[in-house]
């Protein structure tokens, strides 16, 4: 919203407007659970795009039409979910209360759907020899890898005076090396880097500069634009860049276009990340108590995704057709809205959301916070995708 100063404000307006501004930037208090609508509505919508690229996989080949937009969709949906990450991870200094939500939240949910999708890949993939290993993050576990890391880190990127810079000096570099290896798919994590270092940077005042009608308004032909860029690039260059998993000569590149191509994606990528932030509502829709639920639809699609493949649901020739296309992209919005719902997260809690206090000591529990403390702003665990 653009701010307009019409009259002086006095002390009195000051100070309530100062008030009502605290509320509805406040993180959440423990007890209150207060949510930002917003937030939960771009977490959903993200979801359902993470959803609709895994569906348009089988229907690359046979579509300039399909390839340009799932080319145009991963350019943005994965920053735009770790931008938000790193904007909820800004409290995070790992206290004890913090790092046991880090591994109820994200590093037991890893270990269960690593060995979990190893042993249904198995069986969709006709694998039977393929191990159970937990270095190795197969599909999308990867991102549960990376968020651990990236929030582990986050006190350093905190205490350094130019973060973002540093950090996309460190993706620049990681595209230099095919010898970093698949090990915690630590190249996706270094070249994925600076959207969780920009989101740690950013405040609520620049969620609400994207959020502004000319923004929106702008954000149309902006898109439009890319899709016409994306078309024209399908046949000249392969949208991996966008996907941050290889180096630069992994992908036949000379070394010298890793960095650069560094800069031009995570420039490409935010700008579309902006703009669809900007078309994002911020009141209270339909999908909205979706948006707490997004780790389960993104850790529960992909046994859906990979097993449709398996059972053949996509060898009907009409299926790669405009009208399956169509037909593919609803279902797979439906899927992974249904995977968002609370009867679902019921369900699957013990494997997303494990409740194991048992493991920890009572005053880790605790967290052994100074009564003058300021309360937190972080979102360990599930809380950043929920």
């Amino acid at each position: 919203m653009s701010r307009r100063f019409v009259t002086p404000v006095t002390p009195v307006r000051a100070r309530a407007t100062d008030a009502a501004r605290d509320r509805d930037e406040a993180p959440a208090r423990e007890g209150t659970k207060q949510r930002d609508a917003f937030f939960d509505n771009a977490k959903y919508l993200a979801i359902v795009l993470v959803a609709m690229g895994h569906a348009w996989e089988p229907l690359r080949d046979g579509s300039r039409t399909v390839m340009a937009l799932y080319t145009l969709v991963y350019a943005f949906h994965m920053p735009a979910f770790i931008v938000i990450s790193g904007y909820f991870s800004r409290g995070f200094d790992a206290r004890p209360e913090q790092l046991k939500r880090l591994v109820t939240g994200l590093i037991v949910p890893y270990v269960v759907f690593e060995t979990a999708y190893t042993l249904f890949t198995r069986w969709t993939d006709q694998v039977p020899d393929r191990p159970v290993t937990l270095l190795d993050p197969l599909y999308l576990t990867w991102f549960l890898v990376a968020l651990v890391i990236w929030r582990l880190t986050t006190p350093l990127w905190r205490s350094v005076r130019r973060p973002l810079p540093v950090a996309l000096a460190v993706a620049m570099l990681a595209t230099l090396g095919p010898s970093i290896g698949n090990d915690l798919d630590l190249q996706r994590t270094l070249q994925f880097l600076p959207y969780f270092v920009l989101g740690l940077a950013l405040k609520p005042e620049h969620f609400r500069l994207v959020r502004r009608r000319e923004v929106r308004i702008a954000a149309v032909p902006v898109f439009l634009c890319a899709f016409v860029a994306a078309y024209w690039a399908v046949p000249r260059m392969t949208s991996a860049w966008f996907y941050h998993r290889d180096s630069a000569p992994e992908l036949g590149a000379p070394a010298w276009y890793g960095p650069m191509m560094t800069l031009v994606t995570f420039g490409c990528s935010m700008l579309l990340v902006a703009c669809f932030l900007a078309w994002v509502p911020g009141r209270r829709m339909w999908f909205t108590m979706l948006g707490a639920g997004t780790l389960y639809g993104y850790l529960l699609h992909g046994f859906v995704a990979q097993g449709s493949k398996f059972w053949g649901w996509y060898d009907p020739a009409w299926v790669h057709g405009p009208l399956g296309a169509i037909a593919v992209t609803v279902v797979a919005a439906g899927v992974v809205t249904v995977l968002c719902t609370p009867p679902v997260r019921q369900v699957f809690r013990f494997a997303v959301e494990p409740r194991i206090s048992w493991a920890f000591r009572q005053d880790a529990s605790r967290g052994r916070h100074h009564p003058a403390a300021a309360p937190s702003r972080d979102r360990s665990g599930p809380e950043l995708l929920r």
